[in-house]
């Protein structure tokens, strides 16, 4: 999908599917780079009205990092790594830039810490996230992995289109235990 002057890729392009490599986040190549994801994430939200954040291979560089819009100052994550997940999970109709007219129901655990390195290269931990970043480090997590939302619905009917959604939203949010998206462009409490 082209947004701007950047390219969001979509499902079906093999670079989705690469494993992302560890970066440094003081490389000034690597700070270019980030600012084009930030870029990208901006400008996707502004055409399409949702986006939260962004991983590098959704714009075909298979580094470790993702830009995050949370409804405050944006932030990079390099090289984030889950430290912990709760035993308890939940599910949730997914979406994502790299399918942008579907909906996945996945299985998410409700809560996880991660520990990454900020843009600057400082060693950070975001403990015991709220689900609605939980839900959203996990998913962004499996792209630098190259496994996709679609990836982890269990049948085809955890599959569905966004107008479905649109149409029906009391039929769908029933279905799963928690939708989390359904106010994604509100301001979140939780700080990273």
């Amino acid at each position: 999908m082209r947004v701007g002057s950047h390219n969001v890729l979509q499902i079906g392009d093999p670079r989705l599917r690469q494993r992302s490599e560890d970066v440094s986040a003081n490389d000034s190549e690597q700070k270019k780079d980030m600012a084009r994801l930030q870029r990208t994430l901006s400008e996707f939200r502004r055409v399409k009205g949702f986006g939260r954040a962004i991983a590098a291979p959704q714009i075909g560089i298979a580094r470790r990092f993702i830009a995050f819009d949370l409804g405050r100052l944006p932030f990079v994550m390099v090289n984030p790594v889950i430290t912990w997940r709760s035993e308890a999970t939940f599910t949730l109709w997914d979406d994502c830039m790299s399918f942008p007219s579907l909906l996945v129901k996945v299985r998410r655990h409700m809560s996880i810490s991660v520990a990454y390195l900020d843009g600057e290269g400082n060693r950070q931990t975001w403990l015991d996230l709220e689900p609605n970043e939980a839900e959203l480090v996990q998913h962004e997590i499996d792209h630098l992995d190259g496994i996709l939302a679609v990836d982890r619905a269990q049948c085809i009917s955890d599959i569905i289109s966004r107008d479905a959604y649109a149409a029906m939203p009391e039929y769908f949010d029933a279905l799963v235990d928690e939708n989390p998206n359904a106010g994604e462009n509100a301001d979140s409490t939780s700080q990273p």
